[in-house]
């Protein structure tokens, strides 16, 4: 069974929490917590950050870097994926262009939760790609939402962003939440060998804009489009 990848539901309110300085190997973030809290019976929450390295109140075309949890690469080194290459990556191009934002949004597994990932990845080493293992297991291609995103941009009253990413979908999913994205930063980084499938299958089944082959030449960041 394929679930659809959108469904109508109310819209969530994101309140901001707490900010505070830390340094990292980067340079010197304000960490801001923002808590997230999804309407209806049963009602959860979740807290989000933005990392913001100098001024962004009130900018344009700001460097945002949307970046969506992944405990096994970013906690556990998993070699399977290269998303926490690519949090260094934009953090360090952040820091390097003076301003901008990485958008960290806890919604694991490309917004399907932790079990239901490992249980894909179980799916992934019987032979099927994260496409497929998905939806075998009756859960859309990808669940993310954007409009915490969207909400902590206008906390810091950002007027247009420069979208550091690799997927479409998540330039179409930011202005669908209204906010303004007039280019894009792609960020490609060498992938360890294990995720040379996972990412042929992003650029092949999800249209990520990848390179067909990944070397030290073709692991650059591309300037806005």
């Amino acid at each position: 069974m394929h679930v659809p990848d959108r469904v109508i539901r109310p819209q969530p309110k994101t309140s901001w929490l707490a900010a505070a300085q830390i340094p990292t190997r980067f340079g010197t973030f304000q960490t801001n917590v923002f808590r997230t809290e999804e309407p209806g019976d049963g009602e959860c929450s979740h807290e989000h950050v933005a990392l913001v390295y100098g001024d962004i109140r009130g900018q344009e075309g700001v460097p945002v870097r949307i970046h969506s949890e992944c405990m096994t690469s970013e906690v556990f080194a998993s070699l399977k994926c290269d998303c926490k290459e690519q949090l260094d990556a934009a953090m360090a191009e952040i820091a390097r262009r003076g301003a901008g934002a990485v958008l960290y949004l806890r919604q694991e597994g490309r917004g399907i939760g932790l079990a239901n990932k490992i249980r894909a990845y179980n799916l992934q080493s019987q032979g099927h790609d994260t496409v497929d293992a998905n939806r075998l297991l009756g859960l859309p291609d990808d669940a993310r939402e954007y409009h915490a995103a969207a909400h902590m941009l206008l906390h810091f009253d950002v007027k247009s962003v420069l979208l550091m990413t690799n997927n479409p979908a998540k330039v179409v999913g930011l202005t669908s939440n209204g906010i303004n994205v007039i280019g894009r930063i792609p960020v490609v980084v060498t992938p360890h060998a294990h995720a040379r499938g996972y990412l042929e299958t992003k650029r092949v089944r999800m249209a990520h804009e990848l390179p067909t082959r990944f070397d030290a030449e073709s692991a650059v960041h591309g300037e806005a489009e």
